[in-house]
């Protein structure tokens, strides 16, 4: 029996498209299992193994009137009242307000890196807060 072109062509794509197929399939079977990230975790760990640093408070609190928030108490951007999250540095009357009325406004906070969804917080003001704030 004698198999035309045309007819070899037909089996060659065929199998070609049974191999890709079940390539398609059978491809989660042999991969490595996602990473997963807790940045809860990852934040617990950094406050106890770094110490602190304490960044002056704003220019318009007299740094006696103002306590600087420590490592050991972490400020919950969920449930801190303005007077709480004035102690954290770089948070004064105002921005502590736009906190509160943000955290009503959209909701709570899911990760300390949603502060800088508040006006006039970016990520160099972010960064002296990450040791001293948490979210519930």
């Amino acid at each position: 029996m004698k198999i035309s072109r045309l007819e070899l062509i037909s089996l060659l794509l065929a199998a070609a498209f049974g191999a890709f197929a079940a390539g398609w399939f059978l491809r989660g079977t042999l991969s490595a299992q996602p990473v997963r990230v807790e940045t809860q975790n990852v934040l617990a760990l950094t406050t106890a193994a770094s110490q602190p640093v304490s960044a002056a408070p704003e220019a318009s609190a007299s740094p006696a009137a103002t306590p600087v928030a420590t490592g050991d108490h972490l400020v919950d951007l969920n449930t801190a009242t303005a007077e709480e999250l004035m102690t954290l540095p770089g948070i004064g009357e105002k921005r502590a307000a736009d906190i509160i009325a943000d955290r009503e406004a959209n909701g709570p906070f899911r990760i300390p890196e949603d502060l800088t969804r508040i006006n006039g917080i970016g990520e160099g003001i972010l960064e002296g807060l990450l040791d001293y704030v948490t979210v519930s």
